[in-house]
């Protein structure tokens, strides 16, 4: 029997591998902490699933367009115009089942075999496969602790080719929390012009920033960057619904038109029902995200304090989404019952073991000397997991 060697070369998700292994252990009545969570742990606001159970009374359970609705295509664009003053007519906006489906609709439909494109580390896990599920190749470059997981304008400049077509911007930024300056994004804002380049702006996380950091839009810094910018966002993590799968694209009319046609023949519409809710959400009261994101800010503060009070663990504050990166610099080559912690795979599987702390390991995301924790739960298992963090670090020895 023979299989795609496409699909053979595709890497399952990490982050999702470690959830089910913390889920299998809880299962089977192990006390563990789990930071690896990429979803809110506050329920969905009770206005947004009232506006379910409406369209269930109403009977509004059939197919709908393929692209989306027209009411949840104006309530997207007029969520933009609001918030980033981005004019977008309801025919550039493609409603798919989630923001990952929304970025691989996009890919699908910009690459052909052999194309380029550049992605920035730590990366969210998932870019490189889509990337290569569309054929293209991953070229990557290193964002650096020390310069706040900005990315130098300099590297991405050196690793755009005659075969680069695009290049992804994640601000806030999944798995580094880091919100990128003004002007780093202009810089790749002329970067993208200069050789002609899309830019894939994910933006899911755009909700989620705290104290008095600043989210700028891509498609907002100049009308260069509007044109030539495939804005990838959704209602996952703002709204708390993730299990909902709602995601959406802005892009040119030709390339929704690509991406809706795409679609029409993979998956058809989203959910006719979580459409109609979606329109609800973004048209209601925003007090659950303000309360949602006051939250966030406290648990980051409570974890970056314990963090950083353990000796040879560090971690810099986040400006945004709802992760901490953790430095594990300090205790490579340490040993966990004899075993040498040589990266990120090894401190994972030793603290879940050992501790019954589950975290992600950086290697998911480009980096190896590196563990992704996730806020998105309760403040007792932040101070409880840490506490059990700091005793896993001070019994390895070496």
């Amino acid at each position: 029997m023979n299989f795609s060697k496409k699909a053979l070369a595709i890497s399952p998700s990490l982050t999702l591998k470690i959830t089910a292994m913390e889920k299998e252990m809880v299962k089977n009545g192990k006390d563990v902490i789990g930071f690896g969570a990429g979803e809110p742990d506050m329920d969905t606001p009770e206005y947004i699933k009232q506006a379910a159970v409406e369209a269930l009374k109403k009977g509004f359970t059939k197919y709908t367009p393929a692209s989306g609705t027209m009411d949840l295509k104006k309530a997207v664009a007029g969520r933009l115009q609001k918030k980033y003053g981005l004019s977008y007519e309801p025919a550039q906006i493609v409603i798919s089942n989630g923001a990952k489906h929304s970025l691989f609709n996009t890919f699908q439909a910009i690459l052909n075999p052999g194309d380029e494109v550049v992605i920035i580390a730590p990366y969210w896990v998932t870019y490189p496969e889509l990337v290569k599920m569309a054929d293209g190749i991953p070229v990557y470059v290193e964002a650096l602790e020390e310069n706040n997981f900005e990315p130098n304008l300099k590297d991405i400049e050196a690793a755009v080719t005659d075969r680069t077509v695009a290049i992804i911007v994640n601000s806030p930024s999944n798995p580094c929390g880091c919100v990128y300056s003004k002007d780093t994004l202009m810089g790749i804002a002329h970067i993208a012009q200069d050789h002609g380049l899309y830019v894939v702006a994910d933006e899911i996380y755009d909700e989620l920033t705290y104290d008095s950091t600043v989210h700028f839009s891509f498609p907002s810094l100049s009308e260069d960057a509007f044109e030539r910018t495939i804005l990838v966002n959704g209602l996952s993590k703002a709204y708390s619904m993730t299990g909902w799968r709602m995601g959406y694209t802005a892009s040119s009319k030709k390339l929704a038109s690509i991406m809706g046609g795409y679609q029409s023949h993979a998956t058809s519409n989203p959910s006719s029902i979580t459409q109609y809710a979606s329109v609800t959400a973004l048209n209601g009261p925003q007090d659950d995200l303000a309360a949602m994101v006051r939250e966030f800010a406290a648990r980051r503060d409570i974890m970056v304090s314990a963090i950083n009070g353990i000796e040879g663990l560090k971690c810099i504050k986040p400006e945004g989404a709802f992760y901490v990166m953790l430095d594990i610099t300090g205790i490579i080559g340490k040993k966990c019952g004899g075993k040498k912690i040589a990266g990120s795979m090894d401190f994972t599987e030793c603290l879940l073991n050992k501790s019954l702390v589950a975290v992600v390991p950086g290697i998911a995301f480009g980096a190896d000397h590196f563990v992704r924790l996730s806020y998105a739960t309760s403040r007792e298992n932040i101070e409880n997991g840490l506490e059990r963090i700091a005793e896993f670090v001070r019994g390895l020895q070496g």
